[in-house]
């Protein structure tokens, strides 16, 4: 859940992202609370009681998206300033950064098949690992 101080302007800017209005409290020009849904989970908007301007935001969000440069380019032409594509080694098929509308900072990250895949085999591995010191650790 994050506070925002407008619950309309963060469901307008988090339908550029994909994200779909599913319920909402309040009068529709001026709402209260805000649930957006995607394939992956919910995003819950509150308006903030007491306005937090200048405030920098205690935390990020990391939201994945199959299609990064498409994305990216959608949000360009929306007019939303974004991060050009970046390749860390923990997210080598690229994300991007921004800042939602009230100063939280975002990072999406290209997450296909291929990149499940490869973390689905790396989490295996880990877990083996893990078994394995444990087993070791047991023994003594």
């Amino acid at each position: 859940m994050l506070h925002v101080a407008d619950v309309r302007r963060s469901i307008d800017f988090y339908r550029l992202l994909g994200l779909e209005l599913t319920d909402l409290e309040g009068e529709p020009t001026c709402p209260v609370w805000a649930r957006m849904h995607s394939e992956g989970g919910d995003l819950m908007l509150l308006l903030e009681e007491t306005p937090m301007e200048g405030v920098q935001r205690p935390f990020s969000l990391y939201l994945y998206t199959d299609e990064l440069v498409a994305l990216r380019e959608h949000l360009l032409a929306s007019g939303i300033e974004v991060s050009e594509i970046s390749r860390p080694d923990y997210m080598k098929s690229g994300e991007i950064s921004m800042a939602d509308p009230d100063g939280y900072g975002l990072f999406i990250g290209q997450w296909g098949t291929a990149e499940h895949r490869h973390w689905e085999r790396a989490r295996r591995e880990r877990l083996a690992e893990l078994r394995a010191h444990k087993t070791q650790l047991s023994g003594r």
